[in-house]
């Protein structure tokens, strides 16, 4: 299921937040009103606050939408928010200005796509990360089993591990969040049992690095020489701090193991390209549903980067015993935790 992902030049730039945003085309088409641009079927992106550049969420639906721009050729606008308030007025201007469908990036557009959907019945939405809406046929929400790949590298960092100690940050404590945080607790402790996994660390924002640094040093402070983030352009601060420290970070959503070659043991590669790509696909061949629509391991919507930075130091054997993890995941032998509660359940399970 994995495609070749393409890039195009971003054509115009402009400042867009606030309650009257105004959407930038997001591709080569240009924007001036040629007739080949107005027979252009429009579709929108809302990127949440954490924004294009993060390296990792918002940038990963931003190359689905470039690919799809490129394969089914959509004009696509795009629109960045500075605040959660900004949600419904974005994702109303998209709509406003034609769009036939509009991508809300992020579990907490969901409040504002409840908002703003029922006033759009003839516009298609996508919810990235949100739970669905029931009752709105025109809400697509794209989801994924984080918890699987987040099991995968945490059982990586609990065979690489020298300190016997890892750690975690995450960004905003939420349940979505806690998929991240309980998969990779669970994983290190079925590769290593002793291993001991510290309190985990939020930052209480998607952005801010300094934050995320702050924490990740406290962690590797206490002894932790390896330290997961799940905290979108925040966790650049994790991946910062591991590369002064010399010792390793663990990416998420998008490969970040180029952003400090030897220091990023790994990433969580989540698909939300895919996901959004193959939506829009749908939408071009009249295939679109409302619903959820989930992306996990064997589907290839989740799991880890090729180790091209690391594996020298992660070594065979461990890439092998890895390999024979990932098939019971895929098989549902193994089923990671989400919660705090399945977390204790699966450690009493896995120690009868």
């Amino acid at each position: 299921m994995r495609h070749t992902l393409l890039f195009v030049v971003v054509a115009v730039m402009a400042a867009l937040v606030g309650c009257s945003p105004q959407a930038e085309s997001g591709g080569g088409a240009a924007v001036n009103g040629s007739a080949k641009t107005q027979q252009q079927t429009q579709i929108g992106i809302v990127f949440d606050t954490g924004g294009l550049g993060d390296k990792s969420f918002n940038d990963s639906a931003w190359r689905g939408m470039q690919r799809a721009e490129q394969e089914f050729g959509f004009k696509v606008l795009k629109v960045e928010s500075k605040a959660e308030s900004d949600y419904p007025s974005n994702l109303s201007a998209l709509a406003d200005q034609g769009c036939k469908v509009v991508v809300a990036v992020g579990i907490n557009m969901r409040p504002a796509l409840q908002q703003v959907a029922p006033q759009y019945p003839d516009v298609k939405f996508v919810s990235i990360d949100g739970e669905p809406i029931e009752g709105s046929p025109n809400v697509r929400t794209i989801q994924f089993k984080e918890e699987e790949g987040s099991f995968l590298v945490g059982y990586l960092a609990g065979l690489v591990t020298k300190t016997g100690k890892i750690g975690f940050v995450g960004g905003q404590e939420l349940p979505l969040i806690h998929k991240f945080q309980y998969g990779y607790m669970a994983g290190a402790k079925t590769a290593n049992p002793a291993v001991t996994i510290l309190p985990a660390k939020y930052t209480g924002s998607w952005d801010n690095q300094d934050t995320a640094k702050v924490a990740a040093n406290v962690l590797f402070g206490e002894g932790a020489d390896i330290v997961y983030h799940a905290a979108g352009r925040a966790g650049l601060g994790v991946i910062a701090a591991a590369k002064e420290k010399g010792l390793f970070a663990i990416g998420v959503d998008s490969d970040q193991d180029d952003i400090a070659p030897g220091h990023v043991l790994t990433s969580m590669i989540k698909r939300v390209d895919e996901g959004v790509y193959l939506t829009l696909k749908d939408f071009s061949e009249n295939k679109w549903t409302p619903g959820a629509v989930i992306y996990d391991l064997k589907a290839d919507g989740v799991g880890t980067t090729d180790f091209r930075n690391t594996k020298e130091k992660i070594g065979d054997e461990n890439v092998a015993k890895l390999e024979q993890v990932k098939a019971k995941l895929e098989s549902g032998e193994i089923k990671p935790p989400t919660t705090e509660k399945a977390y204790g359940e699966f450690l009493s399970g896995a120690q009868k």
